[in-house]
Order: C-alpha cells, then sequence, then structure tokens
C-alpha cells in the first residue's frame, strides 16, 4: 500500500506539472467548453424570464450558479475514453502496460487524477469571469462546499471506471464508436448535463435516480446551489460509493476477462 501510494502521489504530480506547463493550451480548451453551458444558460434563463421567472425551481440567477458549477463539473469528468483503448491495442502502448508491476487501472486513475490537480486551479479566474457576468445565485454553507469537493472527486471516479468497462469492448473489436456515441447520449439525457433533471418529465427523473450518470453529474452540482438537505446531501455521497464499487468491480472483473483476448499490434 506504501508503495502503492508512492505511485500515486508521483503520478499524480507528474500529471499536474505536466499540465500546467501548458497553461495556454488547457485554457483554450477549457473557454471552448464553455461555450457549451453558456448557451444552455441564454436559452433557459431567457425561457424562466418568460414564464414568471422560474422553470423546474431555477431562476435565471439559479441557471447561472447551475452552469457555472457545470464547467467545473464537466472538466472533472473528462478521463480515458474508450478511444483512447483502440489506440493503445492498435499500436501496441497496452504491451509495455502489461509488463508494469502495478495494474493499468491505478496509472489512469493517478494520472487523470493529477490533471484535475490543474483543471481546478486553471477554472477559478474562468468561474470568476462567469459570474461577474451572469450574476448567479448561491450561497452554499460549509457543509454544501465539504461535500462537493468530496463529491467532484466521486464523480471522477464514476466517470473513470464507466469508461474503464466500456473500452474493455476494444478487445473484441477494433472499434467501439458506435457503443461510445450510444452510452454518450443516455448520459446526455440522464445526467443533467443537458438541462437540470427538474426540467425533465418525472418519469426519466425516477429513471435518473437508478443510472450512474446522475450522481456522476448533477448530483455535484446540486449539492453546491441546489440547497439540498442534509440527508439528500450524504445520500448522494452514499449512491456515489456504491456506484464506485460496482464499476469498479464490473471493470476489475471485465479486465480479466477481456486481457486474454489480447493480441499486439501496431509497430
Amino acid at each position: 500500500m506504501r508503495n502503492l501510494l508512492d505511485f500515486y502521489l508521483g503520478q499524480m504530480r507528474i500529471a499536474a506539472v505536466t499540465q500546467l506547463q501548458y497553461r495556454a493550451a488547457n485554457y483554450f480548451y477549457m473557454i471552448g467548453m464553455v461555450a457549451e453551458p453558456v448557451v444552455y444558460l441564454v436559452v433557459w434563463s431567457t425561457i424562466a424570464a418568460a414564464q414568471g421567472g422560474s422553470v423546474g425551481g431555477y431562476t435565471a440567477g439559479g441557471f447561472a450558479a447551475y452552469y457555472i458549477v457545470w464547467t467545473l463539473v464537466r472538466n472533472m469528468n473528462i478521463v480515458f475514453t474508450p478511444y483512447g483503448w483502440e489506440w493503445r491495442i492498435r499500436e501496441g502502448q497496452l504491451s509495455g502496460m502489461l509488463l508494469r508491476p502495478i495494474h493499468p487501472l491505478h496509472g489512469d486513475i493517478a494520472y487523470f487524477a493529477g490533471w484535475k490537480v490543474a483543471v481546478i486551479i486553471l477554472w477559478l479566474p474562468i468561474a470568476a469571469v462567469l459570474a461577474l457576468a451572469f450574476r448567479p445565485e448561491i450561497n452554499p454553507t460549509w457543509q454544501e462546499v465539504v461535500v462537493f469537493f468530496i463529491a467532484i472527486w466521486g464523480a471522477y471516479l464514476i466517470r473513470t471506471m464507466l469508461l474503464w468497462l466500456l473500452g474493455m469492448i476494444t478487445f473484441w473489436t477494433t472499434r467501439v464508436g458506435a457503443l461510445f456515441e450510444l452510452y454518450f447520449a443516455a448520459e446526455l439525457l440522464l445526467s443533467g448535463r443537458l438541462v437540470p433533471m427538474s426540467v425533465m418529465p418525472p418519469w426519466v427523473q425516477e429513471l435518473s435516480a437508478w443510472m450512474p450518470f446522475r450522481w456522476a453529474f448533477q448530483y455535484p452540482i446540486e449539492a453546491l446551489v441546489g440547497d439540498l438537505p442534509t440527508d439528500q446531501l450524504w445520500l448522494g455521497l452514499g449512491m456515489q460509493a456504491l456506484w464506485i464499487v460496482l464499476a469498479g468491480g464490473a471493470a476489475l472483473f471485465a479486465w480479466r476477462w477481456a486481457v486474454k483476448q489480447y493480441s499486439a499490434v501496431g509497430g
């Protein structure tokens, strides 16, 4: 365990330093991602104003708070993609990873976790500019801030495990794009990424509560801006822990089965 901790700290340090060396590139990337929530924000703020000031319990200021926090949660949800598994297998990169005395999952978790440290630092000025432009209504308690900080890392782990599990399909097929697009469509509709789930029909809200997507996206946002009761705050962390265990267990089980199918290709 001590060696594993040293590995995580080392990988995280390398990732954070590397990403901070490319601050301009990261900023342009993050600014590009801001376009999506700003469009959502303008649209729903306009709808809220046209319907007497609120939609689904969100005012214009509430939507501003939601989508500004959205930008951080969205960046925290960037993990190793199934397309990356295609590259690893096609180029033979996985062969070297299999020779290391540590599971490849640890490497991905550690490296991207270090990247998130840089993301949080770089996000703060962007959030400040968005707050000045859109005037969000947000007054979190210390408990909500603490739960939010835990929840964004829980969201990161859930999505890591889910996409790792999806990436295992590439051991049987050289292309996973179609399934990934199907996954992405379900995530878009059931996670709160497109709109807060309170705006969606009741049956969609019920369905989303039983799926992992909501706990990896909307829950962290609501933990900070949604004024959730204390029991729902802690229930959300419990649901995140449950999905981390379920998805992580499934990913590790699938790995043991999938790696037996591996044949190195590429140069």
